[in-house]
């Protein structure tokens, strides 16, 4: 196994499915996957036993969850063009607007009414740890805020996203949340047949209140009789995935650097955009103080600064957890790196080498 490498622990994985089926079943609520975190389709055919569909955030999205997930289709964007609205709505079931200019310019056009339209709602209230990603920010172009037009336009939409959260483990503040949501937007949705909670909900955590999130949620739907959806992504994936590198080089430069054949700017490009360090899996912590760094170009391709407990050199393995969401959806080919293999060890131990990736993919990204 060559690295760099993903490799996705299906045993992993089934462990945040089974929990998605124990909300599904005690709360009634429905959960898609959200393929704008993790979209690798090798690993589907165990997830669609566990959700009920994909939701989607461009044309691209949508048809890879009609062809390779199956079940419903959620299918939102910021924006559409005409040319692609036209075109995802044959694979979707629901679309949601993100404003009634939108819907205005858009819905004209569906000649299917078995498409139901959907609009995304800005509640003015979040949970998020950075500005970047926080839905209701000053100035947030998602979703509509002026709830008078909300009102004008109920009878248009036959349900309605509230996305709010992002990395959101804290039960007392999504459970305030619902209820503000419930206080002012109630009269809204007694008249629509479905919600969409949206996804950064973090009920796959160990340690959450997965029992009191159930009951909030079935209390809710039943409070305004509507069909509740969530968008898992991160929740569906976390803790399965691993980047697994090979140390190539140390340099010192007051401290000891271990460079590995793989990038953050390249392969967890999160860690730059959030100025985040990564979880390693391996080594262990112990006494030995080093930085691990990419192999690009960039000045701050840093993976982080860790204590160890062996010491890195040329031909050691490091591997790099929790790399499975936001990853592989993200991955380019700057400096020309090339972009690591995708395994899956599938549920009875076997290796399956899903992915790999050449010159030739390399040189037809480009032209």
């Amino acid at each position: 196994m060559e690295t760099p490498y993903y490799l996705i622990d299906e045993k992993k994985l089934l462990r945040n499915l089974k929990i998605i089926q124990r909300v599904r079943t005690r709360s009634g609520a429905k959960s898609v996957l959200a393929l704008k975190c993790f979209s690798t389709w090798s690993v589907f055919e165990l997830m669609r036993e566990y959700m009920d569909g994909t939701t989607s955030s461009s044309l691209y999205e949508a048809r890879l969850g009609r062809e390779k997930f199956g079940g419903e289709v959620h299918a939102y964007s910021v924006a559409f063009s005409p040319k692609e609205f036209r075109e995802v709505r044959r694979y979707a079931d629901k679309v949601i607007f993100n404003s009634f200019s939108q819907l205005d310019a858009l819905v004209p056009d569906i000649k299917n009414r078995k498409t139901k339209v959907g609009i995304r709602i800005n509640p003015g209230i979040s949970y998020s740890h950075f500005d970047l990603a926080d839905p209701a920010r000053r100035y947030s172009r998602l979703g509509v805020r002026d709830i008078d037009l909300l009102r004008e336009n109920a009878d248009r939409v036959s349900g309605a996203m509230f996305h709010f959260n992002c990395e959101n483990a804290d039960i007392d503040h999504f459970s305030a949340s619902l209820d503000r949501i419930g206080s002012d937007y109630g009269e809204l949705l007694r008249q629509w047949e479905w919600v969409s909670l949206g996804g950064g909900l973090y009920f796959t955590q160990r340690g959450y209140p997965v029992d009191r999130f159930c009951a909030r949620l079935k209390a809710f739907a039943e409070t305004f009789g509507v069909q509740v959806y969530l968008e898992p992504g991160e929740a569906a994936i976390t803790g399965c995935g691993e980047l697994v590198t090979t140390v190539l080089d140390v340099v010192r430069n007051e401290t000891d650097i271990a460079v590995v054949d793989a990038t953050t700017e390249g392969h967890m490009l999160d860690l730059l955009i959030y100025r985040l360090d990564a979880k390693i899996a391996s080594p262990l912590p112990g006494p030995h103080r080093f930085t691990i760094a990419g192999r690009t170009c960039l000045a701050g391709d840093v993976f982080g600064t860790y204590d160890l407990k062996t010491k890195l050199k040329p031909g050691s393995v490091v591997r790099i957890a929790d790399a499975a969401g936001y990853t592989m959806v993200k991955t380019n080919w700057f400096n020309g790196i090339p972009m690591p293999a995708i395994w899956v060890r599938r549920l009875d131990g076997t290796l399956d080498k899903v992915k790999a990736f050449s010159y030739k993919d390399y040189l037809s990204s480009l032209s």
